[in-house]
């Protein structure tokens, strides 16, 4: 999954680049229904039951942030994640501690977008 780090400028390049509307500005509320085709309930790649209608609480207050469970990292969309490519700042990177298959990718590209 990728990751905002504090180095983030707020510059918003990376919002309009994301296919999956996982980016969000600072102390912004966000849902899974966001950009994708979620609609109510659904259930999560991890077996968990969401409501994709629901507002959730934002995920950072200082800076742009990504919703980990709506990051492909462009796999399915792209060859390269795009927010990465237009980062002025450098601040977006894979966060090594939490990383994910190719299939993990596609598999949350499906289940948001079908």
């Amino acid at each position: 999954m990728l990751v905002i780090n504090d180095d983030c400028i707020n510059c918003d390049a990376c919002v309009a680049e994301c296919p999956n509307n996982a980016i969000y500005e600072p102390d912004e509320e966000w849902s899974y229904a966001d950009g994708t085709s979620l609609s109510g309930s659904f259930t999560k790649i991890d077996g968990t039951e969401a409501d994709a209608d629901e507002k959730n609480e934002a995920l950072s207050d200082e800076f742009f942030f990504i919703v980990p469970d709506k990051c492909t990292e462009c796999k399915g969309f792209h060859d390269e994640p795009q927010c990465v490519s237009v980062c002025p700042a450098d601040s977006i990177f894979v966060d090594e501690e939490n990383p994910e298959t190719e299939e993990q990718l596609l598999a949350k590209k499906k289940l948001m977008h079908g």
